[in-house]
């Protein structure tokens, strides 16, 4: 077994590197505390656009309360972004449903005559069934009991994950009529001209995996806040910025959440409710190490 070159810190000494770092500490007991209760590896994250990589040290008059406030703040915007992402994922499911029902089909899955790719609907197939299976909801295990295995498609779309939704929908066939066109008439946008269209499925897959990686960072308590998310969705010419922000991340996604969004009027609290979290927490939090552009309000608004 490989021997790692370092131990890890007692809570005394991570105490003592701060203050060896220059970071103002006003109650060691009150630190000591948050690191018990956090723990000093996952508070490091919050500190880096605090921290002078040259010197290694803390910007002058850092304390440790301003830490501790950026970590409040990513787990208040973690769950303002959950509950938001949930709506988005429940319309979506919804949508999906309707859209692949006009064939009249509780079973309308497993018709491969709607999808483009027929080695791609197998290889989703095999996805779709493994994920029924690990299912313990009772609407599957009904299905099962009751209509020999046969899920219908509501009961199914219920139960896949939002990277399986995602492939699904990018290889449904396109064309007046389809499911797809029904499905992507939910998040149409305007054009250059004026006028309303749908997007390509390309890029409408592309906001669902940009959503779906932002919901699983939330859903396992994965730091947001000064951080490259490697997920890039398409983002329109009119939410386009100069200079683009540096990193692939949290702008885009948001972008694609309002693209997503269930409702105007829930996407409007939300905006809200996000604009408040910051003007609340301004003295610590930076919108370029959120990756925000100074005018995100106007480009997130419905």
């Amino acid at each position: 077994m490989y021997q790692y070159p370092k131990q890890i810190l007692t809570i005394a000494q991570q105490v003592q590197s701060y203050i060896d770092a220059g970071m103002v500490i006003t109650s060691r007991e009150d630190v000591e505390k948050a690191l018990k209760a956090v723990g000093f590896y996952r508070l490091r994250g919050y500190s880096f656009q605090l921290y002078d990589n040259a010197t290694k040290k803390y910007v002058p008059g850092t304390k440790f309360e301003d830490i501790l406030k950026l970590y409040q703040f990513d787990q208040e915007l973690s769950v303002l972004i959950f509950s938001m992402i949930s709506k988005i994922e429940v319309a979506l499911r919804v949508r999906l449903v309707e859209a692949l029902l006009i064939h009249g089909e509780p079973l309308v899955l497993q018709d491969s005559s709607i999808f483009k790719e027929k080695k791609l609907y197998w290889q989703n197939m095999s996805t779709v069934a493994s994920e029924i299976a690990r299912s313990n909801d009772v609407f599957i295990k009904h299905n099962f009991d009751n209509h020999d295995g046969e899920v219908p498609v509501w009961a199914a779309v219920e139960v896949l994950s939002f990277g399986t939704l995602s492939k699904i929908i990018k290889n449904l066939k396109t064309g007046t009529g389809s499911s797809y066109s029904i499905l992507a008439a939910n998040y149409q946008y305007k054009s250059k001209k004026g006028n309303l269209v749908n997007p390509s499925q390309k890029m409408l897959a592309s906001w669902i995996q940009g959503v779906s990686v932002l919901r699983n960072m939330c859903a396992h308590n994965s730091r947001i806040y000064n951080r490259t998310i490697h997920t890039a969705p398409e983002i329109l010419d009119v939410d386009k910025v100069t200079p683009l922000p540096v990193h692939n991340g949290l702008y885009q996604i948001l972008l694609a959440m309002k693209y997503l969004r269930s409702s105007d009027v829930e996407w409007t609290v939300f905006v809200d409710a996000f604009d408040k979290l910051i003007q609340n927490n301004i003295g610590v939090v930076s919108l370029t190490a959120m990756n925000l552009p100074a005018d995100w309000k106007a480009h997130l608004s419905v």
